[in-house]
């Protein structure tokens, strides 16, 4: 069956360059307090239509990654099996979209499911002892115009991010029910993928009222299946502006740039008129629209803790999901090294936003250099390997999980960026260049862009 790969584009939205998709129980504890409190102060859902959210610690699932068309699932055998074993090591969250990035037409007529592929994909997330996280997105192409019928399904990138036609929103909720249902042992949905399909052209804006709509069905069908189900949205791109390009320009802004004030106003209305939210998710870039890095890569990322602070601000306090986040322009000719540096501080950015759960959008290749990947192509009969960016995020999700308490930290160079909690320390030297630094009164000789552990 032809599934359609990953894409970073938008149907019917504003042209933007490609992005690389390249337990500590007091904190539990904590969280759970946190969301208590804003109950009690009628803070954790803003219009109090469909009451407060889960507890803080059920939404929280720290740092993992989305699953895209050829993931670790399928290829040789010996290396589906070391991948497992690799993935089984540290219980990282795992997300996977219900149609598309590897996932087939899950209802090709109405009242005729096809759920091998999703099968599959959760069977292997459920193998590695993993919590699963399914994105209700996309829609079978007779929701949204199109013909009925597997043979007939429609993967072209248009298609593909069509939103379904009003008509068909109670349809897709029925949908997103029956997933619901057929995974009992999941409980996290997140509701569409940043808006694909909801752009006004004629408006110029965002449909999100029509999204919305979608959204408060969906949300009260899965509800109804089960109330521990937790559900939340809207999954918008939080797109930015250089200084000086006045387009759209809104209050939230840096030096890295200004937000798209479109995206403010179809986050507010949402906020304003959702059913209900157990935790509010968003996806975007450190770099602006048209991929400029400022003041430059490394500060540019502090765009991804502003944006944290606001969407937390404006959203009650209700626990913060990015669903994909990203640091590195398409065609950067970075070396992995860097990559992996400005990565690492990019992480730090939205640990010190309050991030509670992020997921990095898993890189894909079938053979050869694989940037940014998680793993070595399971294709490849000596695939599954572990690759840099995976022992980063592994370690990350490790020593920074959701409600972790981060301490300043003496640092010289100032050039260096540095996360800290009572017990561990990332050091990030973001030069190009070996230096000799002291953090916490240590002393260090660091690499160009060379990202070190520090037990504390």
């Amino acid at each position: 069956m032809e599934r359609h790969p990953a894409t970073a584009s938008r149907q019917g939205g504003p042209a933007r360059t490609p992005r690389v998709r390249t337990s500590v129980l007091l904190a539990f504890v904590f969280l759970a307090a946190l969301a208590l409190l804003l109950t009690m102060c009628g803070q954790t859902n803003r219009t109090g239509r469909g009451g407060p959210g889960a507890d803080a610690a059920a939404s929280a699932l720290g740092w993992g990654f989305t699953h895209t068309q050829y993931s670790a699932d399928t290829g040789a055998d010996d290396a589906v099996a070391r991948a497992r074993d690799l993935l089984s090591g540290q219980s990282l969250p795992q997300n996977q979209a219900l149609m598309g990035w590897g996932a087939g037409n899950p209802e090709p007529s109405p009242g005729t499911y096809d759920f091998s592929d999703l099968d599959r994909r959760v069977a292997f997330i459920r193998s590695t002892g993993a919590t699963p996280v399914i994105t209700l997105c996309c829609a079978p192409d007779w929701m949204k115009g199109g013909r009925a019928g597997a043979s007939r399904t429609d993967w072209s990138v248009q298609a593909l991010e069509s939103a379904p036609l009003p008509t068909h929103y109670e349809d897709f909720a029925a949908l997103a029910a029956q997933v619901a249902q057929r995974y009992p042992d999941v409980r996290h949905f997140i509701v569409w993928n940043e808006l694909k399909g909801f752009y006004d052209d004629a408006a110029g804006r965002w449909n999100y009222e029509g999204y919305t709509q979608l959204y408060n069905q969906v949300y009260k069908a899965v509800k109804k299946v089960s109330k521990a189900d937790l559900v939340g949205g809207p999954y918008l791109v939080m797109d930015s502006y250089a200084p000086k390009d006045q387009s759209y320009a809104s209050g939230l802004s840096g030096p890295w740039g200004s937000v798209d004030q479109r995206v403010l106003d179809a986050f507010t209305y949402w906020n304003d008129h959702k059913e209900g939210a157990d935790f509010v998710v968003v996806d975007g870039a450190s770099f602006t629209r048209d991929a400029q890095l400022l003041p430059d890569a490394f500060s540019a990322t502090d765009k991804l803790t502003a944006v944290s602070d606001w969407v937390r601000k404006e959203s009650g306090g209700l626990p913060l999901w990015w669903a994909e986040y990203y640091v590195e322009p398409a065609q950067s000719g970075w070396s992995e090294q860097r990559r992996v540096a400005t990565q690492a501080v990019g992480m730090m950015a939205l640990a010190r936003g309050g991030t509670s759960t992020a997921f990095y959008w898993s890189p894909e290749e079938q053979s050869g250099p694989c940037p940014g990947c998680l793993w070595t192509p399971t294709q490849l009969g000596d695939g599954g390997r572990e690759l840099a960016m995976y022992t980063l995020v592994a370690k990350f999700a490790g020593a920074f999980g959701p409600g972790t308490r981060f301490t300043p930290v003496s640092v010289d160079p100032p050039t260096l960026r540095v996360l800290a909690s009572g017990k561990d320390a990332l050091v990030v030297n973001t030069l190009d260049r070996a230096v000799d630094a002291t953090v916490d009164g240590r002393p260090l000789s660091l690499a160009g862009y060379e990202v070190r552990w520090l037990t504390r």
